[in-house]
């Protein structure tokens, strides 16, 4: 089965659904979800709410492994149930799409230029127990803000020892240096992390997957998407409009898109499930568009 999982992640057309919003993002998520914070007063009530609108997109007839190839989790969303089973199992088994888990716990302060992922307590066991679960693989993010060699240099050198640890675990790798949209440098902070990259990828004991901001330059991450130790390049729409994130992203052929806000723009929870299920197919099938151009 992971071969055949792996062959599917390197391979098929599709996207990555990234439905791990945690603490930090979820009154904003359920905000946008039409949930204001008067539903809720405590953090249970919040996580069961965010849970809800998660398992009602997950469950939809429209959200199928034909189009969209992974889903990335939070944390919590492992230990819940979606459609009368665990969460990745379902995913994986009644929907052909492959199960990814969020293990950052958040950025650290910002220095030289970037945020680099807060210290991950007990790591190894958050990953054996989603090995045990049947995640296929981790998302990890960190922001670079500005174009400055030593923060690109750290931001990526510690990317790379956390998904070193996660391919220890059995499990593949997506690691996330976001470039900031709003980076005065945005190009040369790009082109600063693409060196890092490059040199650190002939190093690793299996193949990883990338996640990053949309490019400046059309067709930048290339060399990445065709490096034998890449397993894929994702793109997160990183602020960018639902429709402008999809024009940018078909630009980049062989970049997938792996959006969040853009995927569940114009879904409320007060729609009915037919104009839920209208509104979530045209978001799901423009993006696909724009991932397989």
């Amino acid at each position: 089965m992971t071969d055949a999982r792996q062959h599917r992640f390197e391979n098929d057309p599709g996207f990555i659904a990234a439905l791990d919003q945690s603490g930090g993002s979820t009154p904003k998520a359920l905000a946008a979800y039409g949930v204001d914070e008067s539903r809720y007063s405590t953090e249970e009530e919040m996580f069961d709410l965010i849970h809800a609108a998660r398992s009602r997109i997950i469950t939809s007839p429209v959200f199928t492994g034909e189009r969209v190839l992974g889903a990335i989790l939070f944390e919590g969303t492992l230990e819940r149930e979606v459609g009368g089973r665990d969460a990745a199992s379902y995913l994986w088994e009644e929907k052909g799409i492959l199960p990814f888990l969020k293990i950052d716990r958040g950025l650290a302060e910002r220095e030289h230029g970037v945020q680099l992922m807060k210290e991950i307590p007990d790591l190894e066991r958050t990953l054996a127990r989603a090995a045990e679960r049947g995640v296929f693989g981790t998302k990890e993010r960190s922001v670079v803000h500005e174009a400055d060699a030593a923060g690109v240099a750290r931001i990526v050198e510690q990317q790379f020892e956390v998904g070193e640890r996660v391919l220890a675990a059995g499990l593949t790798p997506i690691l996330e240096p976001e470039v900031d949209i709003h980076a005065p440098a945005k190009a040369e902070a790009e082109a600063l992390l693409r060196r890092e990259v490059l040199d650190r990828l002939d190093g690793v004991t299996a193949p990883v997957a990338l996640k990053v901001t949309i490019p400046t330059e059309d067709g930048f991450y290339a060399e990445l998407i065709g490096h034998p130790k890449v397993a894929r390049v994702v793109a997160l729409s990183g602020g960018y409009g639902r429709e402008d994130a999809n024009a940018r992203l078909a630009r980049n052929p062989g970049l997938i898109a792996s959006f969040s806000r853009a995927l569940l723009d114009g879904l409320t929870a007060g729609q009915s499930p037919e104009e839920f299920d209208r509104t979530l197919e045209a978001s799901i099938e423009s993006i696909y568009r724009a991932s397989t151009a």
